[in-house]
């Protein structure tokens, strides 16, 4: 069965060039896709298999409508969708494609996030998996495919799908607009309808670092926007640490009922200071 791997870039390129230097390491994809959020034009990086870009500038992070773009112009009976920042394993693309002709579900492997200047010219997969820490609440096997414990704990990070079954499930939902939740509904449409979360042992993506924030208040205004979409779909909260936090720092009210109160937005200097030091992956 042919494999389309499916990414995301927005002002990533670097991240990119990497992403695609892996999978050119191990054995080919049948094509790889990369969506352009952000009107990057720079050459990408020959893998020796064919690559599809397609364009689609916009403000903000429109994930689950880029996703849905990336499907439509994917040519493979097994979906790849791998973030441009993850590095994948010599064996990702065709491992998790073997696991999804097995097993008709969304499957998830293992993230290791890598510390700051972890990734150099020449680096082999060796180092990375020295140097990356796996977190701490997703636990995946040492070979085959399980069960995940609870929908929620999906990840759209590095996760495959057969195309079929995404069409089944309508893909994305283009309603959540920006940042959060929108991998997290997909999840939970999928155990209604069915379709396992599955945890997959072995193939494995790098997270390469990047700044990043705890919680993630420059994602505020889609993170409350999105968890209120959630909540009148599913009937709960999505993202109740994240919104835990912005409670505590008095940006929204502490109770959520079927609404969320929105007290203020967050500052500047709010924002910087919920930036995380670069010794810490998550």
């Amino acid at each position: 069965m042919s494999t389309s791997v499916i990414t995301l870039n927005k002002g990533r390129g670097a991240h990119l060039a990497r992403a695609i230097e892996g999978l050119a390491r191990g054995e080919a994809p049948d094509e790889l896709v990369v969506v352009e959020m952000g009107g990057d034009t720079a050459p990408l990086p020959d893998p020796g298999f064919p690559v599809r870009r397609i364009h689609r500038d916009s403000a903000g992070l429109p994930l689950a409508a880029a996703r849905n773009a990336g499907r439509r112009a994917a040519a493979g009976e097994n979906l790849v969708f791998l973030d441009v920042d993850c590095i994948p394993s010599a064996d990702l693309a065709a491992g998790l494609s073997a696991s999804i002709a097995a097993h008709d579900g969304l499957i998830c492997c293992a993230v290791s996030y890598l510390p700051a200047g972890a990734v150099r010219d020449g680096w082999q997969e060796a180092d990375l998996a020295a140097a990356g820490r796996l977190h701490p609440v997703r636990s995946f096997p040492a070979s085959g495919v399980v069960p995940a414990p609870q929908p929620g704990l999906f990840w759209s990070l590095a996760f495959a799908v057969r195309a079929a079954t995404y069409d089944r499930l309508g893909g994305f939902d283009e309603s959540f607009d920006g940042y959060g939740a929108e991998d997290t509904d997909l999840a939970f449409r999928a155990a209604e309808a069915g379709v396992p979360i599955l945890f997959a042992g072995g193939p494995c993506a790098y997270h390469q670092h990047h700044p990043a924030y705890d919680p993630p208040l420059q994602h505020f205004a889609d993170i409350v926007r999105n968890a209120t979409r959630f909540r009148a779909r599913h009937g709960f909260w999505p993202m109740d640490g994240w919104l835990d936090a912005f409670a505590r720092l008095g940006l929204v009210a502490p109770r959520r009922g079927e609404t969320l109160d929105v007290l203020r937005q967050p500052t500047p200097a709010e924002i910087a200071a919920a930036r995380l030091p670069d010794d810490r992956p998550f």
